[in-house]
């Protein structure tokens, strides 16, 4: 990731996908390019083209929150859009993130026993913990049984972006694959936004860039967003398709990190199934703690278990 091709190529596509039509100009003939001119964007914003011009070259560094407030006006930036511009700004300016000092590697707060309770007490819907990297760092009963086609038999730390873009089974998970990719990718984009120092996700941005040609378009499309709250679709390989509401929580202990929450809606087959997967999580903690117990109580047969008994 490099701090000025980003601001280039974001300022870029914004302009692409906005039409005179849209922006209420005249589009005129002769046009060479379906969005709009820079100095389309600089009389819009109200500065000069050669100074927008600049900006859009990648050197955005010293401008101004009036400036950029009249250049996320002028491209129609959503507010997602507009606060990763101003990210993209203070990277340039060597401001952190809200003027902060740069976040440090935090904890993995999976190791705080309490958040481990917390997520325990949630028994009607799904609870994981996820940090900037897509890493799913813990989870509820309920969410490690949703979940286990990405867990798996355990070894590396799951990592929803490289399920959704290096497993093949993320294509029967996400029945709508490409919405869950463009998202995926998005809330990533503007993560690096935020933190654009942040080794760890260069690291994943650089592997599945390598990897993945879905990736490396998606990345390249520089679209952003934040997650919040919506409704997502997924089909089990225990109980079939359920369609969640998600809601996203900061968990302000661990800047970076969130619990978010899928839940059905009350009545529904959604809510119906996601109780199926609850007995079926059920059902298996009481064979693996049968299997336990077994073990445990197994007779000692070594030499020195006989020796023991005599």
């Amino acid at each position: 990731m490099d701090d000025r091709a980003d601001v280039r190529e974001f300022l870029m596509t914004r302009r692409a996908r906005l039409t005179p039509e849209l922006a209420g100009l005249t589009a005129g003939p002769n046009r060479r390019v379906a969005g709009l001119r820079r100095s389309e964007v600089a009389a819009l914003a109200g500065v000069s083209v050669e100074y927008y011009a600049k900006l859009e070259r990648g050197a955005i560094a010293g401008a101004s929150s009036t400036v950029l407030d009249a250049i996320a006006r002028a491209l129609q930036l959503d507010e997602a859009e507009r606060t990763h511009l101003f990210d993209l700004a203070r990277a340039a300016d060597g401001v952190p993130l809200s003027g902060r000092p740069r976040r440090r590697a935090a904890k993995n707060p999976a190791t705080r026993p309490s958040l481990h309770w917390m997520l325990d007490a949630i028994t009607d819907g799904i609870a994981f913990v996820r940090n900037t990297h897509q890493d799913l760092l813990a989870t509820n009963e309920l969410g490690r049984a949703f979940y286990s086609p990405v867990i798996g038999d355990g070894g590396r730390t799951p990592n929803l972006a490289r399920f959704q873009f290096l497993d093949p089974a993320s294509r029967d998970f996400y029945p709508d694959w490409d919405v869950f990719a463009e998202m995926c990718v998005s809330v990533m984009r503007a993560e690096a936004g935020r933190d654009p120092h942040d080794k760890g996700l260069h690291d994943l941005v650089g592997e599945l860039s390598t990897r993945s040609d879905a990736f490396r378009t998606l990345w390249g499309a520089h679209n952003v967003r934040t997650h919040g709250t919506g409704t997502k679709r997924f089909n089990h390989p225990i109980v079939g398709e359920m369609t969640f509401a998600y809601e996203e929580l900061a968990i302000t202990a661990d800047p970076g990190h969130v619990v978010l929450v899928y839940t059905a809606q009350p009545g529904s087959p959604s809510a119906e199934r996601l109780q199926l997967l609850a007995n079926w999580a059920a059902s298996q903690r009481e064979a693996e703690q049968g299997d336990a117990a077994a073990v445990t109580n197994q007779p000692d047969t070594s030499e020195a278990g006989r020796a023991g008994g005599r």
